[in-house]
């Protein structure tokens, strides 16, 4: 486009345009995330450390911003356990907390008890917030394996697998 000529306000316009689009490069936020890749090794890891114990599960990973990157299942385990671990994940996101934890403060304190009446949160061991660099970049969760503690603990070898110097 030529503002040779053209009319001030045409001009301002241009102008502007340019402005904001440096300005808006400058605040852009750059943040650490979970990638597909990692999503599908911290899966596949779980899932291998419910089977070096004899048990089944469904895994779920969720980014930075709670969104499903990879979720599998084993056969034969129940379908409930899907969203049982996509929730533990999410609960685990949101709240930086491993769902275990959580669980035992809404049992054990009054000011936490209230927690369970949060639909989106699942207060099941099994979900463990991803930290890398201090800073929390996504979940696990895992469900089905034959209890929170099994949860749990296919969810924590996986990290220590995959992300061993983050957590």
């Amino acid at each position: 486009m030529c503002i040779t000529g053209s009319t001030p306000w045409l001009l301002a316009l241009a102008m502007s345009s340019t402005f904001a689009v440096a300005a808006t490069d400058a605040q852009v936020a750059q943040r650490k995330d979970v990638t597909l890749a990692t999503a599908n090794n911290l899966a596949n890891a779980a899932l291998s450390a419910c089977h070096a114990q004899g048990r089944t599960g469904v895994v779920a990973v969720v980014d930075r911003g709670g969104n499903l990157v990879a979720l599998q299942r084993d056969d034969n385990v129940g379908p409930h356990n899907t969203l049982a671990a996509q929730r533990k994940a999410y609960t685990a996101l949101s709240t930086k907390t491993p769902t275990r934890l959580l669980a035992e403060r809404a049992r054990s304190t009054a000011d936490a008890e209230n927690l369970n009446t949060v639909s989106e949160l699942l207060l099941l061991g099994g979900g463990v917030p991803l930290l890398f660099e201090g800073e929390v970049i996504g979940a696990l969760g895992v469900a089905g394996a034959g209890g929170a503690a099994f949860d749990e603990g296919c969810a924590l070898a996986a990290i220590a697998k995959i992300l061993p110097t983050t957590h």
